[in-house]
């Protein structure tokens, strides 16, 4: 007789998140989450990794929602997410499935653009916390939300210099970056969408 098929069901996580588990230095593949039942890991599709339109941080609350797999012969549950939506504990956030046509209209708008920064302790400590909310903050001010993503990634390996960041796709490295610096840092790659749409804030030149 044959192996017992793995069961295959819906799952909805709600935790705080702890950490990303990255490969090849930048690719983030799984997360890991505390829950009421204790610390989980959740491998990442690529659709839950789009979903995930900021920079999370360890301690922010989510819900995690995707399939589980049990093998009734190990008693092993894995779960894959789908979608990720940060959330108020006890309140579960709306979830509402994209229609076709919405779908190949997101493919279409996907980011040419992707700012890489570190999520290690390290430069989190330095300032990387309040960077990705320079960086979000910008982009939206700047209306390229749907131009530039941003992608939290393991160790660049240059920790006592951080918070370190990377534009891709030309492969800039800042390092030592502080949040007041973001806005004249995303002018500079970014120029054109600035001339077309001006902002009334006040710029903060990097000298």
């Amino acid at each position: 007789m044959g192996k017992n098929p793995k069961q295959v069901s819906a799952f909805s996580l709600e935790g705080r998140f702890l950490s990303f588990e990255v490969e090849d230095g930048y690719k983030i593949k799984r997360l890991n989450l505390a829950t009421a039942d204790g610390e989980i890991c959740v491998k990442l599709s690529k659709e839950a990794r789009a979903s995930v339109k900021g920079v999370l941080t360890p301690g922010d609350w989510i819900w995690v929602f995707g399939k589980q797999y049990s093998c009734p012969d190990t008693a092993s549950i894995k779960y894959k997410a789908y979608l990720i939506k940060q959330a108020v504990p006890g309140q579960t956030p709306a979830l509402t499935a994209p229609t076709p046509t919405e779908a190949k209209a997101s493919q279409k708008s996907k980011p040419q653009a992707t700012v890489l920064v570190c999520q290690k302790s390290d430069c989190m400590k330095r300032g990387g916390k309040a960077v990705c909310q320079a960086l979000q903050a910008t982009l939206s001010d700047r209306g390229l939300e749907g131009q530039v993503a941003i992608k939290g990634v393991g160790c660049m390996k240059e920790c006592k210099a951080g918070p370190n960041l990377v534009v891709m796709p030309n492969k800039t490295r800042y390092s030592r970056i502080q949040a007041a610096e973001i806005p004249d840092l995303i002018d500079r790659h970014f120029p054109h969408v600035q001339a077309q749409e001006p902002s009334n804030s006040e710029f903060i030149s990097l000298g």
